[in-house]
């Protein structure tokens, strides 16, 4: 049995030649993936930076758009105020207008139908009509 043992230990133990010559070799080249690391990081980055500046420039344009259609709604507030005040005014006048020509049109309907004479106000007097 020893003799199994001693040849199965020596089957498994390395060589000294074998030693040497894997220390003695050149040594792997590295890997060359953090270059690419660093130009994905890149890219990445460059990316990030479009997309933020994109979103900002859109932004911007909602902002711009915001502050156009509040100037534009302002605008038209002033525009119905005024003329809301323009229809009140054109009432005030049709109704003095109406007022004024309601007053000779009835006179001379008055006239007409009823036989109105317009009185002189020397011959104005008084009855007494107690008696």
């Amino acid at each position: 049995m020893t003799s199994w043992f001693s040849e199965a230990t020596a089957a498994a133990a390395p060589t000294p030649a074998r030693t040497r010559t894997r220390t003695t070799a050149k040594p792997a080249p590295k890997p060359a993936s953090k270059p690419r690391a660093r130009a994905r990081r890149r890219k990445q980055t460059r990316g990030a930076i479009l997309w933020i500046a994109v979103s900002a420039v859109l932004l911007a344009g909602v902002v711009f758009v915001n502050l156009a259609v509040l100037r534009l709604n302002l605008r038209l507030d002033d525009a119905t105020n005024e003329r809301s005040k323009l229809r009140a005014e054109n009432a005030a006048l049709a109704s003095q207008l109406s007022s004024a020509l309601a007053s000779p049109r009835i006179q001379s309907l008055a006239r007409k139908q009823d036989g109105l004479v317009d009185a002189d106000p020397a011959t104005i007097g008084y009855l007494d009509l107690s008696r």
